[in-house]
């Protein structure tokens, strides 16, 4: 393990330099186009025309059939009706036509046939006019074109017929007219509009000559009033036409099934649907290179940017490459074994795992950032049954487990429960995958369901298994404190345990009792309780170089700080957290374990010392009966600066009951936050909250009230009695 920490510790200096940087990201580019370049690859198939498939061919593409489109434009076109068109002033030009005639023919008959009191003059000229004069003078009045149209029978009858008859014809045969042209007559109607208006005209109450001479100029009027008209024709042929959806082959739509014959209009699907393009396409290549681009860009941006500390962003960029590079691999593994098993098999791949190492190892924001990009590849990889070269559902499939083990490994406690962790996800998984079919309407066997659901459940279980064998190497490699580690140095045996326990027993007491509350704690808020115990059992590790200046190492003996002067005594307590980080680094201890020993204070006054000093000397500043810290930065070590102030605190207490105890642990925590001691800390006032809770059970169960035995003498009388 020494050997390849030496090594990732050669890479991380390289990578300080900007060029290592981007290399290590064209490399993983490089990697990830490898894996995906057989993925996007143009499919060819071997077809010939008249000749059956050898297989069932799908198209991968969506593209449209100009030739059917062009086809179906076509038959709308002759389906729509030619549209003749109602020419409405026809049947008033008509009407008007009818009632000119009448009105002449009463004209005539007042001007040829004057009253009795003119016939006095008849000797001077011949006023009363025969009938065939009446019938020149009637059409001298209408045009020739009339005149053409009319026949003498009915210029007769209307120079014959008085005023009122004519005004009955009038209206009947301008009514009967109307009524016909109002309606549609085509060419081929024409007579059945002429023999209507005959049946209507055959109930007027004139004198036969009258209703001859109007059915006749009746007949005469009905004309066609519907004729074809190109404009509007040419119009809905045209609408027709634009409202055909075009034809298209679609993404996964079978072109010819297996041992299907190859026909003209087969082959020429095809052929649209690119499978006989002899010509090779780069646009695929192009696309997966773009596409990859785009994704480490943003890394490289992330990294480059946003991780302010230099050592953390180098371990954060190897574990993230590592974990990349072993997740890509185990994803085309599973591809390749699922197209050679022509089965489902992908629903396998342990896709949480990348999340679950990285929302460990590193944070939450790049275990959401690693799972969508192995989602966004992984529609890639598993295209083999899909048609096109994305596979969505995959894709959803491992970002949606991904983000259920990042949720889940965000609650309390489970972090360092993986595997239980690992089964909630299989569950999930399953729900998920059976979603997934639902929604597609998709129809399986039972034997084939519970296929899914195994498949499901070894994706959980394995991404769990995984993470768990992986985590060691990836702790050792990269100098990250394990869990197998914190136990390693738990073990009461160890060389700095044993120097504590002899030469400071009050010390190691308070140790072990500020272990059990600090566990508690960090585990209630989700924060690593393994690491706050072992940390508490090192904090005081300091006082071993001078146990008897430290109260719970006295025992019956003199306070040696009552003869010493307060700068001094202050000098020897600050002492204790810098000589612990020494020694602790000494041992090649690890840094958070160190950074516990050097900051479980933070910057706290010595307010014992510090008001001694002030009794002798007003002007004392109080910065100097400070410990020079740093602050807390982790959540351990402010849970357990908390717990050493509340334990010794507890512990000087005569009767402490649980009213008295939850005031004074209220009181620690909100001294220390008005003291700014969690400043740089990321604990939250709900988690302080939590803790305090926490605190309070623990301190109850350790300082209950005890039943109050009587005195040895007379326990032995009542014995005797």
């Amino acid at each position: 393990m020494n050997r390849i920490q030496k090594f990732f510790t050669q890479i991380k200096g390289l990578l300080v330099h900007r060029f290592f940087q981007v290399l290590l990201f064209i490399i993983l580019g490089l990697f990830a186009y490898g894996l995906m370049f057989s993925n996007v690859k143009p499919e060819r198939v071997q077809v010939e025309l008249f000749k059956p498939a050898e297989q069932t061919i799908r198209s991968t593409k969506t593209v449209e059939d100009t030739y059917k489109t062009e086809q179906e434009k076509e038959e709308i076109s002759k389906q729509v009706a030619d549209v003749y068109s109602l020419k409405k002033e026809y049947a008033k030009n008509k009407v008007d036509l009818i009632s000119s005639i009448f009105d002449s023919a009463i004209e005539v008959n007042k001007e040829t046939d004057p009253d009795e009191d003119h016939k006095e003059d008849e000797d001077k000229k011949e006023t009363v006019k025969t009938d065939a004069q009446k019938v020149s003078i009637l059409k001298e009045k209408l045009t020739d074109e009339v005149n053409k149209n009319i026949e003498e029978s009915v210029f007769l009858a209307l120079v014959q017929a008085d005023e009122d008859e004519l005004k009955i014809a009038k209206d009947s045969t301008i009514t009967a007219v109307n009524n016909v042209m109002s309606s549609r007559i085509a060419a081929s109607d024409v007579e059945n509009a002429k023999k209507k208006v005959v049946e209507e005209l055959g109930y007027m109450s004139i004198s036969g000559d009258m209703k001859k001479a109007s059915t006749s100029l009746a007949r005469t009027a009905i004309i066609q009033n519907v004729f074809f008209d190109k404009d509007k024709t040419e119009e809905q042929r045209r609408k027709a036409v634009e409202s055909v959806e075009p034809i298209r082959i679609l993404q996964g739509q079978i072109i010819v099934e297996e041992n299907q014959l190859v026909d003209r209009d087969v082959y020429r699907q095809l052929e649209l649907a690119g499978f006989l393009n002899t010509e090779s396409t780069i646009y695929p290549y192009i696309g997966l290179l773009l596409f990859i681009f785009l994704t480490f860009a943003a890394f490289y941006y992330y990294f480059y940017y946003s991780v302010s500390k230099k050592d953390n962003k180098y371990n954060q960029l190897l574990i993230f490459s590592l974990v990349f590079i072993l997740s890509m691999a185990t994803m085309k593994t599973v591809s390749i074994l699922a197209d050679l098993k022509n089965s489902n098999l992908e629903y396998i791949f342990p896709g949480a795992m990348a999340a679950m190492l990285i929302k460990i190892l590193l944070n939450d924001r790049l275990a959401v950032a690693m799972i969508i990009l192995l989602g966004s590849y992984g529609t890639i990889i598993f295209n083999g049954d899909t048609p096109g070269n994305l596979d969505f559902s995959m894709g959803l499939y491992i970002i949606f487990g991904g983000l259920t083990a990042i949720i889940i490994l965000s609650r309390p406690n489970f972090k360092s429960k993986v595997l239980v962790a690992g089964l909630l996800l299989s569950l999930i998984n399953m729900a998920f995958v059976f979603s997934l079919i639902f929604i597609m309407d998709s129809h399986y066997t039972r034997m084939e369901y519970l296929y899914y659901a195994s498949a499901a459940l070894g994706s959980g279980v394995g991404a769990a298994v995984l993470t768990m064998g992986l985590l060691p190497f990836f702790e050792a490699g990269f100098g990250i404190l394990s869990s197998i580690k914190l136990i390693e140095l738990a073990n009461p045996n160890h060389p700095l345990l044993r120097k504590i326990l002899i030469e400071a027993p009050g010390t190691y007491h308070h140790s072990v009792m500020v272990a059990n509350l600090a566990e508690s704690a960090c585990e209630a808020i989700g924060s690593n309780g393994l690491l706050a115990r072992v940390g508490s059992y090192y904090h005081d590790i300091g006082k071993t170089k001078r146990p008897h200046f430290f109260i719970e190492n006295q025992m019956s003996e003199e306070n040696p700080h009552d003869r010493l002067q307060p700068e001094t005594s202050r000098d020897v307590i600050i002492a204790h957290a810098l000589d612990g980080g020494e020694m602790l680094r000494s041992h090649k201890f690890p840094k958070e374990i160190v950074d516990i020993a050097e900051q479980h204070h933070g910057t706290t006054l010595l307010k014992f010392f510090y008001h001694k000093a002030k009794k002798q000397d007003e002007s004392t500043p109080e910065a100097a009966y400070r410990y020079p810290g740093p602050r807390a930065i982790m959540k351990e070590v402010a849970v357990i600066g908390i717990a050493d102030s509340v334990e010794a605190a507890v512990r000087s207490m005569k009767h402490p009951t649980p009213e008295k105890i939850e005031e004074l642990v209220s009181f620690i925590i909100q001294d220390r936050i008005s003291d700014g001691q969690f400043d740089e800390c990321d604990i939250t006032m709900r988690e302080l909250s939590i803790v305090k809770h926490s605190l309070c059970e623990s301190l109850n169960g350790i300082f209950h009230s005890r039943i109050e035995y009587p005195e040895p003498d007379k326990l032995g009388q009542k014995v005797t009695e």
